[in-house]
């Protein structure tokens, strides 16, 4: 009788972890994933005049990215993965003392990602590098730089199987840019 009861129990405890969605688990998937996202970029910069006050340079424009990364999924519920990927800012344009004014900026990121999911939903943190490029026209003379600073970011994402969808801000703390921002809604699959 027991035998019976134990196998009962354990025929509908089967059952009812079948039942669960597999979108339940979404903190547990692992593996490799790609992404790409559109947005909003936005840059403030003070403008080199020479003089003793720099005005400042203020502009958004439509960006874009696309990204690779490996979730390892070590621990149910918390998301530890690495990621890389191509970031274009768009060219933000202003009018400054009566110059127009436009900047490019574009380059490659990496971040570590640590995220913490609740059923489909989840919430996640990235820190990490990019290695930017980028051009400034002012009035039609352009001047080039590039380099490597500090990148953040904080966003949330609601899981369907193997597809993501991401929103997420990214700050990029560019030397001699006082703000370079990009917001944007990405869609990720996990395979």
């Amino acid at each position: 009788m027991i035998k019976k009861n134990l196998a009962v129990l354990a025929a509908v405890a089967t059952l009812g972890v079948a039942a669960i969605p597999n979108t339940a688990f979404a903190g547990s998937d692992s593996g490799f994933y790609l992404g790409a996202g559109m947005g909003s970029g936005t840059l403030n910069a003070d403008v080199p005049t020479g003089g003793t006050t720099n005005p400042e340079f203020s502009g958004n424009a439509t960006a874009y990215k696309a990204f690779a990364g490996y979730n390892f999924g070590l621990v149910p519920f918390l998301d530890l993965a690495v990621e890389g990927g191509y970031v274009n800012l768009g060219e933000p344009g202003d009018v400054v003392d009566l110059l127009p004014i436009s900047a490019s900026i574009d380059g490659m990121s990496a971040f570590g990602v640590v995220g913490f999911n609740l059923g489909p939903v989840g919430l996640f943190a990235k820190a990490g590098m990019i290695n930017w490029d980028a051009e400034l026209s002012i009035d039609g003379l352009s001047e080039s730089d590039s380099g490597s600073d500090p990148a953040y970011g904080v966003g949330a994402k609601m899981q369907f199987g193997s597809v993501a969808v991401r929103l997420e801000a990214e700050q990029f703390d560019i030397k001699d840019i006082n703000d370079l921002y990009m917001v944007s809604l990405s869609l990720v699959w996990t395979f």
